[in-house]
């Protein structure tokens, strides 16, 4: 079977896209070991250079909003690190931890909460070396703490209106009313079930890792006292503008105060005053916004193409029922990302009479999607290349996989379960 010509062009950026996560999967090139941002970058210049997507049309694809954001965190995260002061606080938070058991639940739900109100990926940054730091400190694998850190972030950030993009999405474009509170009274207590399950599970796949040896934490001394300060206004000024967007949301104010203008006040303070502002400004994970500079660009040419949309329009499916809802978001943020698909998808809900449970689930299942494979959340890539990038350490496509599928069945089940009887 021959496909014509416009149908074979149509197709090239999926089939690019398809080679990128293989290549994610697997990382290899006979003897060479490529970075996930390698790989994405490959992608990109495929589709551009193809002439899948014009130059103009990949530059306009590039969300600034999150680059500006990330690059704003990855700031306060390198002065947060470099100070000192991130070791220093993490002591305090872990102290009273003094099982393998009772770690691996703090870190579950004090990741977790925390990314419901300052944002997954934020927490996705500022967490990883404090989990580096546990592993090594504990003389542990790193591995399951890096799991519950990339489940803890995606399952906490479901039940804020602010915990991941998607969502700021759904409840602005979905008119949801009163959205914390809303999202708290629907998501609240499936969120906290999935956080418990995420623990077992974890407890299933590495046995090895719960031991019953007593845990004794150090307290680790602050480096640069004068960094370690200024980092700390930037931390209270991010739990301020946090505060304050809340506010504007119960009030209905007419200014945006946007996710990336918080990252990049936080990160003010550390670019203008620190004397080490070149050093920090050098350790910023580059690496990781040329990730998302280039997934932007390759999604963008594979939505172009209409291959995904096509298949849902010839499938007649019901898309406005928690059950389709829930399975679609999930599949689809796997190839398209949970953001372009919440994008699509709300509109399409509205104009089926979708009422807020509707709205909710779609939050849910394109934000929980992020626990089947690294590349269904932003957050996975953030600290598995943070990991790789600090220590060496990493997650593979199929350790991920292997516990990220059954977490993932589990926890859409519970979202259902609560949507259909309590909803």
């Amino acid at each position: 079977m021959v496909l014509a010509p416009n149908i074979a062009s149509n197709i090239l950026p999926v089939i690019v896209l398809g080679a990128v996560l293989l290549l994610i999967a697997f990382r290899q090139i006979g003897n060479i070991r490529l970075a996930i941002w390698q790989i994405m970058l490959g992608g990109a210049l495929a589709v551009l250079l193809s002439g899948q997507i014009t130059a103009l049309d990949a530059l306009k694809s590039i969300n600034l909003d999150v680059i500006l954001f990330l690059f704003g965190m990855f700031v306060v995260g390198v002065a947060l690190e470099e100070s000192g002061y991130l070791a220093h606080v993490s002591y305090r938070l872990f102290k009273r931890a003094k099982t393998a058991n009772a770690l691996m639940l703090v870190v579950l739900f004090g990741m977790g909460f925390a990314s419901a109100f300052l944002m997954n990926d934020t927490i996705a940054i500022i967490g990883t070396p404090i989990i580096l730091l546990l592993a090594r400190k504990h003389a542990t694998s790193a591995k399951p703490l890096l799991l519950a850190l990339c489940f803890a972030v995606t399952i906490g950030s479901v039940m804020s209106p602010i915990g991941n993009p998607q969502n700021l999405l759904i409840a602005i474009n979905g008119n949801i009313p009163n959205p914390f509170l809303t999202f708290l009274e629907y998501l609240f207590v499936p969120t906290a079930v999935n956080l418990i399950i995420t623990f077992f599970v974890l407890k299933f796949f590495y046995r090895e890792y719960f031991h019953r040896k007593r845990l004794n934490h150090s307290q680790e001394p602050i480096k640069n006292h004068r960094l370690a300060l200024i980092s700390k206004i930037s931390l209270v000024l991010i739990a301020l503008l946090v505060i304050v967007k809340i506010l504007f949301s119960f009030f209905n104010t007419a200014f945006d105060l946007r996710i990336t203008y918080i990252a990049l006040a936080a990160a003010l303070p550390i670019v203008v005053f620190s004397k080490e502002r070149f050093t920090i400004l050098k350790k910023v994970d580059w690496h990781t916004l040329i990730f998302f500079a280039a997934m932007f660009v390759l999604m963008a040419s594979v939505w172009e193409s209409g291959f995904f949309q096509s298949i849902i329009q010839g499938m007649q499916l019901n898309i406005a029922s928690l059950a389709m809802i829930l399975t679609i978001s999930i599949i689809l943020s796997q190839f398209i990302s949970n953001v372009p698909l919440a994008a699509l998808y709300t509109p399409l809900l509205l104009q089926a009479g979708a009422q807020t449970k509707e709205l909710l689930a779609l939050a849910a299942g394109s934000t929980i999607a992020g626990n089947l494979f690294i590349f269904g959340a932003a957050s996975n890539v953030i600290v598995i290349q943070n990991a790789e990038k600090k220590a060496k350490e990493t997650l593979t496509f199929w350790e991920f996989a292997r516990t990220g599928i059954p977490l993932t069945i589990i926890n859409v089940l519970v979202y259902w379960l609560f949507f259909v009887i309590f909803g």
